[in-house]
């Protein structure tokens, strides 16, 4: 694995094994990585985590300690020696901020990365006509609005026609109801172009609407990669678990083949030691809590959120669980409720922050 150019079948993207380091100080962890052909892929995860400097080695603004990286079946970076430079990697890249050229017009800006004999008129055209700025290419950048700007970025990336697209937080700097549309907007296009995508981010709604699979990353190190709802519904770790979406640990106790909680009870786990500390995963949604004079709990604050209000819920350990309720459900601070677990829904039992199957 060596020799520059070398080609290897399967998966639009691999690494292997691939470590970085700044200052004796570990960035990325012994990462392991597959994107198939068309697969959008989120890296998540909160600041410092690995997951920028996980895509400035893809992209070969960085060079691994260890480890081994392919794109489109070719072996571009080996720590051994290969170096495919940035330029050479066929690869797109858009940035938090577009990054794009101010003294030049939208046209030019999406030219830039093609060469002259390449069909850069029809490929500047029809990667605006995709982005739907085909009318705008005469335009400076500050004439633009950030969503339109954004747009922009999408197309100058595409238009060389890469082997995968990387996009570094993307939404980050737009307006909440205009990062909606833009995001949405930008999958559309992804789709419609079949592109192999890596966007990171450290917004959980956005991973989990636009990944086909989420690699959730915690101290340089890819905690678990699984589609969407196996991320949200199966996490491995109590990290992965609290990282996405709202959640709280219960306590519970072993008796007999069973684990009894304060709101419900499941099969005890096999392979579990008897005795151990278990918690329990739930997540607002898995909850009903109905007034009721012997309820085991007291609602503690309620916020509204629209169509639902958020209860907290103190429950007589002292614990405290999140019940997501219809905005018809109002309930008064201080009413004693019943708190159940809702039909279909499962409660997740963990021991020493790992998920436990049974």
């Amino acid at each position: 694995m060596t020799k520059g150019g070398s080609r290897i079948p399967g998966n639009r993207l691999q690494c292997w094994g691939v470590s970085k380091a700044y200052a004796g100080v570990p960035a990325v962890v012994d990462l392991n990585l597959a994107v198939a052909p068309g697969q959008i892929v989120a890296l998540l995860g909160p600041s410092g985590c690995g997951k920028t400097t996980t895509l400035r080695l893809i992209a070969g603004f960085d060079q691994p300690d260890q480890g081994a990286i392919a794109i489109g079946g070719r072996l571009v970076s080996c720590a051994q020696g290969t170096q495919v430079p940035p330029e050479k990697r066929r690869v797109g890249m858009v940035f938090q901020e577009g990054a794009l050229f101010p003294h030049l017009t939208v046209y030019q800006n999406v030219a830039y990365g093609i060469a002259q004999n390449d069909g850069k008129a029809a490929k500047v055209e029809a990667a605006l006509d995709l982005v739907g700025l085909g009318s705008l290419g005469n335009r400076m950048p500050h004439e633009l609005s950030g969503g339109q700007q954004q747009r922009v970025a999408v197309a100058r990336a595409l238009a060389p026609q890469p082997d995968l697209l990387l996009l570094d937080e993307p939404f980050s700097n737009l307006d909440p109801g205009l990062r909606q549309q833009v995001r949405h907007d930008m999958e559309k296009i992804l789709r419609e172009t079949g592109a192999t995508a890596i966007f990171v981010t450290h917004d959980q709604e956005e991973a989990l609407s636009v990944g086909d699979l989420i690699a959730v990353m915690n101290g340089g190190v890819i905690e678990q990669m699984g589609t969407p709802e196996e991320i949200f519904h199966h996490p491995k770790t109590r990290f992965v678990a609290e990282f996405i979406g709202m959640v709280d640990f219960i306590g519970a106790r072993a008796n007999g083949e069973t684990l009894e909680s304060e709101i419900g009870h499941i099969p005890w786990p096999v392979g579990t030691p008897r005795g151990a500390h278990v918690e329990l995963m739930v997540r607002p949604d898995c909850l009903d809590c109905v007034p009721a004079e012997q309820g085991q709990g007291v609602i503690t604050s309620r916020e509204f959120r629209g169509a639902f209000y958020l209860y907290r819920v103190a429950l007589p350990s002292g614990a405290s669980v999140g019940c997501l309720l219809s905005h018809t459900d109002e309930y008064p601070v201080g009413s004693r409720v019943a708190v159940t677990l809702r039909q279909g829904h499962a409660l997740r039992p963990f021991v020493n922050g790992m998920s436990v199957t049974h």
